[in-house]
């Protein structure tokens, strides 16, 4: 048995105001969050200590430090996602260490034995709850730096039209299990909400191509004609054609081109249309013999 409960709940303001100080003394950053909010939360874990600790003693694992548990575990994931550092977090619990050792001994005075007890007790409680936040903190870390890499995935592979029934998919950086897997999304759904029928993949920033890679094009482009949708590779640079061809990926069956205005001059013509000159002036003679300059025909036809 423990006698926090009862010392927590009778000098709360006291440690209450002696923990705040404790806070603002070590790292306090009232650009992320004001004092009436950092108090709000002080007031309530204080309070919900007192509780728990009446039907669990220190033990944090314990059914009654549920409630104190969630609510560390959304501190910390709160202040993770605001820009808090680890030990700006960690402090939040272990200066509460300070104020309750205080009133402990206040409380105890020269009972040697009880103190000895009641100040173990108490290290080893904030110790537990401080290396859970810590825990607490870390997790939510790591699900928000997850969460954006697969936002910058989607963002480095974009699906851009470049005409009606044409996609074009430029690739940057390596591939690997996971890209590819977002970049076969990506263009799988961009064909089935532009009905395309041409995609051109564009390797141009890829730097090098082995076989792994390969086989990561070789999925995606399988996966575009199961949807009726045919493929065409460019920004085969000479450097990644010796490679193909010393690796012996087999890439017959696959249109590829060396730069992209190729491939969609190609994918043009597959989709019936034409590219014609445009902006140029020829000079034809008037019915006075006088030589004017007269537009010549522009643009796609098809």
């Amino acid at each position: 048995m423990t006698r926090l409960p009862e010392i927590i709940q009778k000098y709360e303001s006291e440690i209450l105001a002696d923990w705040m100080k404790e806070q603002l003394a070590a790292v306090r950053r009232r650009d992320l969050m004001n004092d009436v909010e950092l108090r709000e939360q002080c007031t309530a874990l204080l309070r919900e200590l007192a509780r728990a600790t009446v039907g669990g003693g220190v033990d944090t694992n314990s059914p009654a430090f549920e409630t104190i548990r969630k609510m560390l575990s959304d501190i910390s994931a709160s202040r993770a996602r605001q820009g808090f550092t680890p030990t700006e977090t960690a402090v939040f619990v272990f200066s509460l260490k300070q104020p309750l050792v205080t009133r402990i001994r206040k409380e105890i005075g020269n009972d040697t034995v009880a103190l000895f007890d009641e100040l173990w007790n108490s290290n080893l409680l904030i110790d537990k709850l401080g290396l859970f936040t810590s825990e607490a903190y870390v997790k939510s870390r790591e699900q928000i730096i997850a969460r954006q890499q697969e936002e910058m995935l989607e963002l480095s592979t974009p699906v851009v039209k470049l005409w009606d029934g044409i996609l074009a998919l430029p690739l940057i950086g390596t591939l690997d299990s996971a890209r590819t897997q977002v970049v076969m999304e990506s263009l799988l759904n961009a064909i089935v909400a532009t009905n395309s029928r041409v995609a051109i993949i564009d390797i141009t920033g890829v730097p090098t191509v082995d076989t792994l890679v390969a086989q990561h094009l070789l999925k995606t482009i399988t996966a575009a004609r199961l949807m009726g949708a045919e493929c065409i590779i460019s920004g085969v640079r000479p450097q990644i054609a010796q490679t193909i061809v010393h690796l012996g990926i087999n890439l017959s069956d696959i249109i590829t081109k060396s730069k992209l205005a190729d491939a969609f001059a190609l994918a043009l013509q597959r989709s019936g249309r034409t590219v014609v000159k445009a902006g140029l002036q020829e000079q034809k003679p008037n019915a006075n013999g006088q030589l004017v300059e007269e537009n010549a025909s522009r643009g796609v036809k098809g």
